[in-house]
């Protein structure tokens, strides 16, 4: 990344490593991308509640909790120009349009004001994106920050793999490092410093002999 744009750059590549990928995303993701749907499964948002993605790809997600949760409307916002391309299209498809929406921003700064008209919501979740963005704090700490009151920040992402034999632990993490992908080994401390320090409530669950995680961060009512 540039010091000038770095959220230009951050979007460029993507585009490039999404361009052609984006076509069997879906498809290949499933394989590996493990505990997607218990997230969705576990945000159980209220009718009529606001639902936001941070690095909602190609809307899979989206699409699942929209037809999930019929009462709800859908948020959804990526760096990817070409990822949100793909998420239009399928939204579409899926006669989705007028309840889930999506946008292009940077998951470190971003106005869900300017992009949607909304300030806050009931739900924040992000899915397989903390492993691939580099300043990972700082992305959380924003989307922390449109968490309305008594709402949740929901986390699905890679763990460290600690019960699995070390050799698909290093298999596996060299083969996602090709792809720019990170497992944050050192995350479930970190959110458990984050939540102490905003008084949220953290519940972390390991999934898969800790091939991935789920975590909630429950922020306080005023």
């Amino acid at each position: 990344m540039s010091a000038t744009h770095p959220a230009a750059d951050s979007a460029s590549l993507m585009d490039r490593m999404y361009r052609h990928q984006r076509h069997i995303y879906d498809l290949t993701r499933k394989f590996y991308l493990l505990g997607r749907d218990d997230l969705i499964a576990s945000l159980a948002p209220s009718p009529g509640a606001r639902v936001l993605e941070i690095g909602c790809g190609t809307g899979r997600n989206l699409i699942l909790a929209a037809r999930r949760y019929p009462g709800i409307r859908a948020y959804g916002l990526d760096v990817s120009r070409a990822m949100l391309a793909t998420a239009r299209a399928e939204i579409a498809r899926a006669g989705l349009g007028g309840r889930i929406e999506v946008a292009q921003a940077d998951a470190t700064g971003f106005d869900p004001v300017a992009l949607f008209g909304v300030a806050d919501f009931d739900r924040v979740f992000v899915s397989y994106a903390v492993s691939m963005i580099p300043p990972w704090r700082e992305a959380l700490a924003e989307a922390a920050r449109h968490v309305a009151p008594g709402g949740s920040l929901d986390i699905v992402d890679f763990g460290d793999q600690a019960e699995l034999p070390a050799s698909f632990r290093t298999l596996l993490r060299s083969w996602l490092a090709l792809f720019g992908v990170h497992p944050r080994v050192e995350l479930e401390a970190e959110l458990a410093d984050f939540a102490q320090s905003r008084g949220w409530r953290l519940s972390f669950s390991p999934l898969y002999r800790r091939y991935a995680f789920l975590a909630r961060l429950q922020a306080a009512t005023r």
